[in-house]
């Protein structure tokens, strides 16, 4: 189905969206107006590709803005679940900066 396709009015087109390194899935659906992005993470089945997500624990967002999961859905967006970080931002670049100060 491609987005904006969708002929009933209590409908939406959305994707969500999830990725590793190695493997990365694009979902698209319609969903009920009004869904919030948690009840449309559910509705895609996201978790059969990856049960490794946990939505309490994941940070979630539409187009790489945050969100939370009670944020609503409007036409159209992507729906993205985003990987806890392996190592933070600002420590990794003192580090950098320590390691080019030393050479």
């Amino acid at each position: 189905m491609e987005l904006g396709n969708n002929m009933r009015n209590d409908m939406i087109d959305i994707e969500v969206v999830y990725g590793l390194p190695n493997k990365q899935v694009l979902l698209s659906l319609p969903v009920p107006v009004g869904s919030t992005i948690e009840e449309c993470i559910k509705l895609s089945a996201i978790n059969k590709h990856f049960p490794e997500i946990t939505l309490r624990e994941a940070k979630v967002g539409i187009f790489s803005r945050l969100e939370s999961l009670s944020t609503q859905v409007k036409q159209g967006d992507r729906i993205e679940i985003y990987r806890p970080l392996i190592a933070d931002p600002k420590e990794m670049r003192k580090l950098r900066a320590a390691k080019m100060g030393k050479k």
